[in-house]
């Protein structure tokens, strides 16, 4: 990967710890500066190197606006990284469902905000489980269906797949260099399930015994490549060899690339977020 990145900002969200934090630490550790957004500044130590933390509550739409209009200056990468995964059943402050408002409205509302800044590129963090869902365009917010957590986790990923697509077309429509990209870890042990029950909590266990600390590092391996390394717009980076170590494009299922869905999550994404 690409040495040093001084001269380079980058926003990591829900650099807290797990992948996020990992991938701040290594960004502070080439020469980037790395703004950490965190929900609790006060509750995270920041790697050494150039780096600041600052306030950012994606399931909060008020605090995703105070981050965007306290940025001033380029900003070089934004990543969405900060996640929730099979949570259970419950609204934001915004009235959307949790793995919504904080995996995708969030991020989107950020990113449309942020936008006038970027100067390089936004990484979205996507996750292999995005097989699991479907967008259900009249019910993202589950008002409707029965409540599944780990379905609804896979909505709110392959959302992150169809809103780089969407991104993508709308940055090179406008002529703007601004790549959209996005990557997944694999399975990694970061926490992130903490909240996953029955059977998914019985395959977590059973895989966590194969999953080394080494290996969880490797995990925020794809975020990093997407991030700092020379990639194609709407590009999708996933780990690759033996144990992860290197990254390589991921495989797409045809409602990953829809872009008729992708366009139409946009504009109710839009609408639902006032961005």
């Amino acid at each position: 990967m690409t040495n040093s990145l001084s001269g380079r900002t980058f926003v990591v969200t829900g650099a807290a710890g797990g992948l996020g934090a990992i991938t701040a630490r290594d960004l502070a550790a080439r020469g980037a500066h790395v703004v950490l957004a965190v929900r609790d500044p006060a509750r995270v130590t920041p790697p050494p190197g150039d780096t600041e933390v600052r306030r950012l509550d994606l399931a909060d739409l008020a605090s995703v606006r105070a981050f965007a209009d306290g940025w001033s200056g380029d900003l070089d990468v934004l990543v969405n990284n900060a996640g929730v995964m099979a949570v259970p059943y419950g609204k934001s402050v915004d009235g959307f469902e949790t793995h919504m408002a904080v995996n995708h409205f969030g991020p989107f509302a950020l990113t449309n905000l942020l936008l006038p800044h970027l100067t390089g590129r936004v990484v979205t963090v996507a996750s292999g489980l995005s097989r699991t869902g479907k967008i259900e365009l009249d019910d993202l917010n589950w008002d409707r269906r029965r409540y599944s957590p780990m379905r609804a986790y896979g909505q709110s990923k392959l959302a992150n797949l169809l809103f780089t697509l969407e991104l993508q077309r709308r940055l090179t429509e406008a002529g703007s260099k601004v790549l959209a990209v996005a990557a997944h870890p694999g399975v990694a042990r970061t926490g992130l399930d903490r909240h996953a029950g029955g059977v998914q909590a019985v395959v977590v266990k059973a895989l966590y015994p194969l999953i080394t600390q080494k290996k969880t590092e490797y995990g925020a391996l794809p975020t990093l490549f997407a991030a700092t390394e020379d990639v194609p717009g709407n590009a999708y980076l996933g780990p690759g060899g033996r144990s992860g170590e290197t990254p390589k494009p991921a495989r797409r299922r045809p409602a990953d690339s829809d872009a008729a869905v992708a366009r139409t999550l946009w504009d109710v994404s839009a609408r639902l977020t006032h961005s």
